[in-house]
């Protein structure tokens, strides 16, 4: 059985913030820092820890701080309303991530808004082999720049609060992004409420497990029906590539 623990983690700014732990019983093969959405977080976290400690992996999800607001009128000093209202939230992502570094390979997991501070985070928090995102908000209308480590995205084609009209855009400019649609699915359908759906939760988790296990552990590129490019483009890079060979973009 997994041990669970609640620990006191200390980001760069010298403040402290807490998280839930989950430990496998055997050796780890690596770790996986939750995000879950803000939706009755406190069982969405315990089930995933569960699932994901039983893979082999620890699992560690962070209690981050409220994003700072901007400064206001009053403010005596100017430059503090150009303050980077998520800095505080990386920094706690940051110190999540090294407090388990030294149990394997990372991988940044995120559900909702969750799943949009994960996909943000990917390009700037050091020491991640991968991230994964679902439903993810704030990602398709501001796509930003090329991922920095492989990316897996999941969406419900039905989602009323991700249109999938801008997940179809999203996917033309992001084709090293691996990004799948579940059609029928809603927000939120691997959530706790009713926009559960069975099928769709299994089946992006069976995908998720199998990028983790090919970043995180390290076991040969599995090929995913519907997969993106980058998730093909994952090969042996001691293997020469043919210049003929259209593989789709490196995975670096």
């Amino acid at each position: 059985m997994p041990t669970e623990s609640t620990v006191r983690l200390t980001a760069s700014d010298g403040h402290t913030f807490q998280a839930f732990r989950a430990d496998p019983a055997e050796t780890p093969k690596g770790a996986i820092v939750v995000l879950p959405d803000c939706a009755n977080a406190a069982g969405k976290v315990r089930k995933l820890a569960g699932t994901f400690a039983a893979s082999g992996y620890v699992v560690i999800a962070p209690e981050l701080s409220p994003p700072v607001t901007t400064a206001t009128e009053t403010d005596s000093e100017p430059a503090a309303a150009a303050q980077d209202p998520a800095a505080a939230l990386l920094a706690e992502i940051q110190s999540t991530v090294d407090s388990v570094k030294d149990c394997g390979k990372v991988a940044l997991v995120g559900f909702g808004g969750g799943g949009g501070l994960a996909y943000n985070a990917a390009n700037r928090v050091s020491g991640l082999a991968c991230a994964v995102s679902y439903y993810a908000t704030g990602v398709v209308d501001a796509a930003g720049a090329k991922r920095k480590v492989p990316t897996l995205l999941h969406f419900g084609e039905a989602d009323a609060v991700v249109p999938f009209t801008d997940v179809s855009m999203f996917r033309a400019y992001h084709p090293e992004v691996s990004a799948f649609s579940y059609p029928g699915a809603s927000h939120a359908f691997d959530g706790e409420g009713e926009t559960y759906d069975e099928a769709a939760a299994a089946l992006a988790h069976e995908r998720t497990m199998a990028w983790i296990s090919q970043y995180v552990v390290g076991q040969p590129p599995i090929t995913l029906k519907n997969a993106g490019a980058y998730a093909l483009a994952k090969t042996d890079k001691k293997k020469k590539k043919k210049a003929d060979d259209d593989m789709g973009p490196p995975a670096d």
